[in-house]
């Protein structure tokens, strides 16, 4: 069975990869939103020469609407067709999130594949996936994408009349339904896959807990620097592309402070605009590497045109996970790349904690320093507890990421002097003795 769906999936993604020339297409639905919109249609420009396209041109669509059926209108539609076999595009690109219906819609009316923004950020992560887990989350979110839209990819297959009684399934009928079985197994041994790989990582990460080591999750758009200031502060060694997902595993490094105080940094997955949601999903074990970090640095790169939406889409998706009591230092990057310096005073005035570097020439770092032990200092306490049996499972956080000092029991109580990270403050608030 294994080899058959694998078979599918290889067939699936060489038919794209024997697409090389594409079209962009981006939409807006008030005239000052155009220029945003083309800035985004630059954005998808990046991903898609990630991937290996050729880009040959965008086009930008005012929407007064959304068609159900197909997205955009019959006469714009008319206008992208013409378009793409002029300039010779091999496929179409939406920066939207197309549904299965409307993507069966515009091939047939236009005659040529549509791949929409999420197929393609999920394509380029499956080229740059490297470990075992960020194989498996993608395979799983591929696989989770793929299932509604089966129909499309056999729709060239025949089908059959039975004596004029009229339509039995024909072969690709019957051949979805086989593959809708495969992708559906194949999605159930995945997510039992990957649930081993997370109770792994659970164990690692208890394991740095447990030693009492600060950790520094560096998040931020994809593409901010996080693998070259990784680079730049240890002897990590990570590709740094000036790609978008350059590198999508996890990576963890020590880095020794100016206090002789040794930390833990880890690199994470780049974020993106407009994130498939099943990609979240897939990724959370690697995201939650953020969640159970002491501190986040949040790095931004500040010469982009968007950054600050950049650096906005990096805390929703955050909400998203449920990551919202967490210290944070904010790293403005690349300010050597700068032009004007008032947009560093916009940067200070919406984030606390700044520090401006820049990467890739290793400035900034003293104050970077500086500014991590001001952090940790604030970072864990001791505290004395008495906790009712009832609450064991706040017991057990605390066991898991605390560091447990002495215990005993008191009648249905449960005594604990224990040092907690910053984040189980309010949490053991209630429980406090002395």
């Amino acid at each position: 069975m294994e080899a058959k769906e694998d078979k599918l999936y290889e067939d699936i993604r060489y038919e794209l990869q024997d697409l090389k020339t594409v079209l962009l297409v981006g939409v807006y639905f008030y005239t000052k939103d155009k220029e945003l919109c083309l800035q985004h249609l630059e954005e998808l420009g990046s991903l898609s020469e990630t991937y290996g396209f050729n880009v040959l041109e965008t086009i930008t669509c005012p929407l007064k609407k959304i068609d159900s059926k197909t997205y955009i209108g019959k006469g714009k539609l008319e206008e992208i067709g013409q378009r793409a076999k002029e300039i010779g595009a091999d496929v179409i690109i939406f920066d939207e999130e197309i549904s299965p219906n409307q993507q069966r819609n515009l091939e047939k009316i236009l005659k040529q594949p549509i791949i929409d923004r999420t197929e393609l950020i999920l394509e380029v992560f499956s080229q740059r996936a490297k470990s075992k887990e960020a194989a498996l989350q993608i395979e799983l979110a591929k696989s989770e994408y793929q299932l509604p839209r089966l129909k499309r990819l056999w729709t060239h297959l025949s089908r059959q009349t039975s004596g004029g009684k009229g339509f039995t399934k024909g072969e690709g009928e019957r051949q979805i339904e086989l593959d809708r079985r495969m992708i559906r197994a194949r999605i159930s041994r995945l997510r039992s896959e990957l649930k081993e790989v997370r109770k792994q990582r659970g164990l690692q990460r208890h394991a740095r807990k447990r030693s009492g080591t600060p950790t520094f999750a560096i998040i931020g758009y994809t593409n901010s620097g996080k693998s070259t200031l990784l680079n730049a502060l240890t002897d990590a060694d990570i590709l740094a592309e000036d790609k978008l997902f350059a590198t999508l595993d996890t990576t963890t490094r020590k880095f020794t402070l100016p206090n002789h105080q040794k930390i833990l940094l880890i690199d994470t997955v780049g974020f993106i605009r407009k994130i498939p949601h099943n990609l979240v999903e897939a990724f959370k074990s690697t995201l939650e590497e953020a969640a159970y970090t002491d501190v986040l640095l949040h790095l931004i790169d500040v010469s982009h045109p968007m950054a600050m939406e950049q650096a906005e889409t990096t805390h929703q998706v955050l909400q998203e996970l449920n990551i919202t009591d967490l210290p944070m230092i904010t790293l403005l990057n690349k300010v050597d790349l700068l032009d004007d310096p008032s947009i560093l005073t916009k940067f200070r005035v919406k984030y606390q904690n700044t520090v401006e570097v820049s990467a890739l020439n290793r400035t900034g770092f003293d104050l970077l320093g500086e500014k991590i032990m001001e952090v940790i200092s604030f970072l864990r306490k001791i505290v004395k507890l008495k906790i009712p049996q009832s609450h064991y499972d706040l017991v057990s956080e605390l066991i898991r990421d605390g560091k447990v000092i002495s215990s005993d029991y008191e009648g249905n109580y449960v005594l604990l002097e224990v040092e907690i990270p910053g984040r189980l403050e309010k949490k053991v608030a209630p429980f406090l003795q002395g």
